[in-house]
């Protein structure tokens, strides 16, 4: 019977799930089902639909090539984020491999309230570990980190938990997959939800969706707890972290990002903040008018210029930083470093820089990705063809539909950025308003930023929900269209794109002008808020 059992587990399971290499009993391993049936037909109908469905009485420990998971993340006691680049670090020691990452959230705990608030996230990987391996793996991972037999979801550094196993339902002594509380955890489905996209990329994703207990698909279950209408509420908000104790609610209201060049040769302003005391007064300027962030360059990247050395542009660069950094009109305000050098971004960020803003996303120096990778701060990535000296060239200039190809473009990059380490819950994406485009192509953008996200959904979700910045201000399409040929002159024209950006779902707006462009997002925030309440 055993022999015949494992020829019909052969003929019936997916070749690559290659069950004949590796098949485990044990006490907890049951087939309760299979025993029930007297004849060897009925057994075989019984076996399919056990593999078809994987009831609920149905325990197998599968090593096979390779397994799609999800896990999920949480933490609340100590430091948070840490605890969860730990985690993930070890993760990948112990032979899981991290594709994605979903959101980042801070939760209010939720069946013991007498604790701190969590942080939740969820990671979509690759094992050859089995089921029960993988969750000894984590549990090992847990105790490792100091997590202890306390009270039932009471506060603990690090939880990990399988919400999906490939295409298995597991119900034994010790792992039920799916997660049997998953239906009911809006700080699980939250991070699960981002880790898929609108359209089904494969076999496995259509499978998890089969496995949710309603009738339609996990979106049914989601917007059955209330969907993305209880994302910002007090409980569940969708945060960037900037340092270990500074998490950034960005869709509270629009960010300001005041821009400093400090080069010579900038379109709008260069040379006017070469030196240190004039550099320092034009911050002070763009704080007392609602700048949330400052954006030092010390690499023009205006059409044709030329490309200096990381060397000379940390010359620039970090006398300017150290004195901006120590103003006291910078408590709780951010600087970004707007650079495509890892050296540059490496040192900026040593010296207390918050983000780094690669103009490239990472496609200028191949060191940029693994670096920020392990920097632990924010990337902004943009998106631009070519660098900035053949950027505008005609081969560069052709697109079908700008927005799905820039949306395709800078998944594709991001994708990579993922796969290196840098999770989604640390990127902001930028279009590249100006970069690679013409006017027809930026108008595009800024009357198509939901087209972008929308495309973006159809990949995966989490980077459809990534703060989104834009740049406009002050850029030659402007003056083409305004007849504005000198670039100071095209504020107006500038707080017009700003606005239009704002109210299609931008969250950062990156300007010259701080003044005009911050009374125009504080406007243009109540316009939003007023038309989510009569919604």
């Amino acid at each position: 019977m055993v022999c015949f059992l494992m020829s019909v587990f052969k003929q019936l399971l997916p070749a690559k799930h290659n069950i004949g290499s590796a098949f485990k009993y044990g006490a907890e391993e049951k087939f309760d089902l299979i025993s029930s049936c007297t004849n060897r037909s009925s057994q075989i109908i019984v076996l399919s639909s056990c593999f078809r469905h994987l009831s609920s009485d149905t325990v197998m420990e599968v090593h096979s090539q390779e397994q799609e998971v999800i896990i999920a993340l949480g933490s609340n006691v100590g430091d948070r984020l840490n605890n969860f680049n730990k985690a993930l670090d070890l993760m990948k020691k112990s032979g899981i491999r991290i594709t994605r990452h979903g959101c980042l959230y801070e939760t209010a705990p939720a069946y013991v309230t007498d604790q701190p608030q969590f942080l939740n996230s969820a990671v979509r990987a690759i094992t050859t570990l089995g089921p029960h391996e993988l969750l000894h793996r984590l549990k090992k991972i847990e105790s490792d980190m100091g997590r202890t037999n306390g009270i039932r979801y009471g506060p603990r550094p690090i939880d990990l938990d399988i919400l999906f196993y490939g295409k298995l339902r597991i119900n034994s002594d010790t792992l039920i997959v799916p997660h049997e509380r998953i239906w009911e955890r809006p700080f699980v489905m939250a991070p699960l939800m981002d880790l898929i996209g609108s359209t089904v990329d494969n076999d496995v994703v259509a499978s998890w969706h089969s496995l949710s207990i309603h009738s339609g698909n996990l979106f049914e279950s989601w917007n059955k707890l209330g969907g993305e209408s209880l994302i910002g509420k007090e409980g569940l908000k969708r945060v960037l972290p900037i340092r270990n104790d500074l998490l950034w609610d960005w869709s509270e209201r629009t960010s300001v990002m005041g821009v400093l060049n400090l080069t010579p040769d900038s379109f709008s302003d260069g040379g006017k903040f070469q030196s240190v005391e004039a550099a320092v007064s034009q911050v002070r300027l763009m704080i007392s008018e609602g700048a949330d962030i400052i954006d030092l360059g010390a690499q023009s990247t205006r059409p044709r210029a030329d490309r200096i050395s990381p060397r000379e542009e940390l010359e620039r660069l970090i006398p300017i930083l150290e004195a901006v950094l120590e103003m006291p009109e910078m408590e709780g305000k951010l600087v970004s470093v707007d650079t495509f050098y890892s050296e540059v971004a490496s040192e900026a960020v040593s010296k207390g820089a918050h983000i780094i803003n690669d103009v490239s996303a990472g496609k200028l120096d191949d060191n940029m990705i693994p670096v920020v990778a392990d920097l632990n701060v924010p990337y902004v990535a943009m998106h631009m063809r070519g660098d900035p000296s053949t950027m505008q060239n005609r081969e560069n200039l052709q697109y079908n539909n700008v927005c799905k190809q820039i949306a395709s473009e800078l998944f594709t990059r991001v994708n990579d950025a993922e796969l290196s380490g840098i999770p989604a819950w640390r990127i902001i994406m930028d279009p590249g308003i100006g970069f690679s485009k013409n006017t027809e192509h930026n108008v595009d953008i800024l009357v198509g930023l939901p087209a972008i996200r929308e495309e973006l959904a159809r990949k995966t979700l989490s980077l459809s929900h990534a703060p989104l910045l834009i740049g406009p201000s002050r850029k030659r399409f402007l003056g083409d269209i305004c007849a504005r040929p000198i670039a100071p002159e095209r504020d107006a024209a500038t707080v017009a794109a700003v606005t239009a950006g704002v109210l299609g779902g931008a969250n950062i707006v990156r300007v010259h002008n701080v003044r005009d462009n911050s009374d125009a997002v504080k406007f243009c925030d109540v316009m939003l808020k007023r038309r989510s309440s009569v919604a």
